[in-house]
């Protein structure tokens, strides 16, 4: 399979399947780009984290753009960051929509606050595996 679509494929779920910012997606960007596809190695993933912290914008969006360049060259980098944000952008747009429109469904309101735990549990699951790792 061609390598600029396994990279946007992979970032595309990535962005798909990420909520709740960065910290949250680490858990998924680790098991995909470390150690399904093996682009990277698990002390450049830290290094990418430290490195997205010095530079502006999101980790996921420094992540595909590192991983897709290491990988695919200038072309990777551009495919990767792509296909991390073009899914994500779709959702958000559609979602809005319907934000704005149900925003004092009581349904909706319970969704988003049931949401915060499992976001809080990503965020502690990335703290964890890369504490274990940092000082492995």
């Amino acid at each position: 399979m061609n390598i600029l679509f396994q990279l946007f494929f992979s970032f595309s779920k990535i962005g798909a399947f990420a909520f709740g910012g960065g910290y949250a997606m680490l858990p998924l960007i680790e098991h995909e780009i470390v150690i399904n596809h093996h682009w990277i190695t698990y002390n450049e993933f830290i290094d990418i984290i430290g490195i997205s912290q010095m530079t502006p914008g999101p980790i996921a969006i420094n992540a595909s753009t590192f991983v897709g360049y290491k990988v695919g060259g200038v072309l990777g980098s551009i495919t990767g960051t792509i296909g991390v944000v073009t899914i994500s952008f779709i959702l958000v747009s559609v979602a809005t929509h319907y934000i704005i429109k149900f925003k004092e469904s009581k349904a909706l309101k319970a969704i988003l606050m049931g949401m915060r735990p499992a976001l809080i549990g990503l965020i502690i699951c990335a703290f964890i595996s890369l504490a274990a790792q940092s000082y492995h």
